[in-house]
C-alpha cells in the first residue's frame, strides 16, 4: 500500500506514520529526518535546505525530488510506503506521478492551528539518535535526556513559537492545495486529530480500510 500523510506540521503525523509502518509492516519515508541527516552530516543538501529550514522556509522541491527519488528506489519500498512530509506542493505531487508512482490513499489528519503551536513548543529532540519527545504527551523517563541513548533533549528551531506560526501560514498556502488536488481523484481521507493519541490512531487506521 502507498501512503501520503498530510497534516500541518505538529499535527502527529510521525505519530501515526509509526503504527501505520508496524501494521502494514511497510517503511515510513520523512522528508523531515532525511534532510536533518543531511544537515548533521554537513552534506552538501544539507547546507542548502539549512538556510530554508531556519528561515521556516519550505525546502525546493528539485532539492526533495532528489531525495525522494533515491529513497524510493530502495528494495523496501517494493511492496509500499508511508510518504510523510512530501509531496508538499502540487508540483512536487506532479513529480511523484511522473516518476509512475501510484498512490493508494492519502489520509490528512487535521488539527486546529492553535492547538499545534502548543504542542510543538513542548517537542524536544535527541540530537544523538533522533529520538522525539514531548513534554507533555510522550515525556522521558529522565527530564531533558533521551530514553535510548542519554543524550541532552534539545528544542528545535524550528519548534519555536514563532518559527511554528510561519510554518503553519507557509503549510495553509502551499500544501492545502494538495487536498483539493487529491480530493478529485477520489484519494483523500480527511480524520480529525483528538486529543488521546489512540484515538487518532483508531480513525486514522479506519480510514485506511475505508
Amino acid at each position: 500500500m502507498k501512503i501520503i500523510l498530510l497534516g500541518a506540521p505538529g499535527a502527529g503525523k510521525g505519530t501515526q506514520a509509526e503504527v501505520i509502518s508496524r501494521v502494514k509492516n511497510i517503511p515510513t519515508i520523512s522528508t523531515g529526518n532525511i534532510i536533518r541527516e543531511a544537515l548533521k552530516s554537513g552534506t552538501e543538501l544539507g547546507l542548502k535546505a539549512k538556510e530554508y529550514m531556519e528561515a521556516g522556509k519550505l525546502v525546493p522541491d528539485e532539492l526533495v525530488i532528489g531525495i525522494i527519488r533515491e529513497r524510493l528506489a530502495q528494495q523496501d519500498c517494493q511492496n509500499g510506503f508511508i510518504l510523510d512530509g512530501f509531496p508538499r506542493t502540487i508540483p512536487q505531487a506532479e513529480a511523484l506521478e511522473r516518476m509512475g508512482v501510484e498512490i493508494d490513499k492519502v489520509i490528512e489528519i487535521y488539527v486546529d492551528d492553535e492547538v499545534i503551536t502548543r504542542r510543538m513548543s513542548g517537542r524536544r529532540v535527541c540530537p544523538g539518535c533522533g529520538a522525539s519527545y514531548h513534554l507533555e504527551y510522550k515525556a522521558p523517563k529522565k527530564e531533558g535526556v533521551c530514553d535510548n541513548c542519554g543524550d541532552t533533549l534539545v528544542q528545535r528551531q524550528d519548534d519555536q513559537p514563532e518559527t511554528v506560526r510561519e510554518r503553519l501560514k507557509v503549510y495553509h498556502e502551499q500544501t492545502a492545495p494538495l487536498k483539493s488536488y487529491y480530493a478529485a481523484k477520489g484519494k483523500l481521507f480527511v480524520v480529525e486529530g483528538q486529543e488521546e493519541v489512540a484515538d487518532t490512531t483508531r480513525l486514522t487506521l479506519e480510514a485506511l480500510e475505508a
